[in-house]
């Protein structure tokens, strides 16, 4: 039976992408940053360390390896990872992969990526992308945008704050757009490419375009929120999104975030490949999201 690792599997992406290999009858491993968390999966899936620093140990790792699910990143600089630290860290995997023999490497970037970008996130993933381009492995980029689905990072934590804040600050004019995409369509889309012999880049994007302002209202209405929306300067959203990071413990949004939802950069000019539109399970899911908090940090670091 064919071996796939998943890097992340206990994360958000990974989890889904594991389990739907999982029901396909793949043996499975992950790569991890948290060898030691409880495995949600049980025997099913075996565990083994990222182990950067020990490449050849990382090598054994992935020996045997037919598909490699690559979810590996941050969302900004924390613990003493930055984005130049993540990009070396992907390279020391592709550069694995590669002597181990994996078949086909799959990963999952960002759209519009661009090494002349100003953002570091859109930057490393873009000297990653080339990095696979430039490696001689079958591969396939799958591009999303924001991600939605249970325990999402950004559409859950605005729907959250609107449920129990009586102000939400919008930064800007509010009509810079996005294209969510379904997190289990994402993880439909990479195991299909993983079966692929080709290399190819996908944008994995949702069916629906929202302006920012005009899904704060969505997710207001969604949560029953009485919460005044208001616009403001960025810097002072970003202030009030630091106050509230402080009594939650982790942090909210990042300038680098904000510059890049203002400039566009989550969206596509790509036909949508995700079916299932964010309106819809949103009205599937109006008692759910927002209920609880999801943290970055929790999640990554702790």
């Amino acid at each position: 039976m064919p071996l796939d690792v998943v890097t992340g599997a206990f994360g958000y992406i990974g989890r889904y992408i594991a389990r739907r290999l999982l029901a396909q009858g793949r043996r499975l491993k992950t790569l991890t940053g948290h060898p030691q968390r409880p495995n949600p999966f049980g025997d099913a899936v075996e565990v083994a360390s990222f182990s950067f620093h020990r490449p050849g140990e990382l090598e054994r790792h992935l020996e045997g390896c037919d598909t490699l699910y690559n979810t590996y990143w941050i969302r900004f600089a924390h613990g003493g990872i930055d984005f130049e630290r993540a990009v070396s860290n992907s390279r020391t995997l592709v550069r694995a992969a590669r002597r181990a023999g994996v078949r086909k490497f799959v990963h999952i970037s960002i759209t519009n990526p661009s090494e002349d970008s100003p953002l570091p996130y859109f930057r490393g993933k873009a000297q990653v992308e080339r990095c696979i381009g430039e490696s001689g492995l079958s591969y396939s980029i799958i591009r999303p945008t924001v991600v939605f689905g249970a325990e999402d990072i950004l559409i859950n934590n605005i729907a959250w704050l609107l449920r129990r804040l009586p102000l939400f600050a919008i930064p800007g004019s509010g009509d810079y757009r996005l294209q969510p995409v379904f997190v289990e369509d994402l993880a439909a889309i990479a195991v299909e490419a993983g079966q692929q012999p080709h290399s190819e880049t996908l944008d994995a994007v949702g069916p629906e375009i929202h302006c920012f302002e005009g899904l704060v209202r969505l997710l207001a209405k969604t949560v029953g929120s009485r919460a005044l929306i208001l616009h403001v300067p960025p810097q002072a959203a970003l202030l009030a999104a630091k106050v509230v990071g402080l009594m939650v413990g982790d942090v909210i949004l990042t300038a680098d975030e904000v510059r890049g939802l203002m400039a566009n950069l989550l969206v596509s000019a790509h036909p949508p490949r995700g079916r299932k539109p964010l309106t819809q399970w949103l009205a599937e899911n109006a008692d759910r999201v927002g209920a609880s908090y999801s943290s970055e940090i929790a999640r990554h670091y702790r």
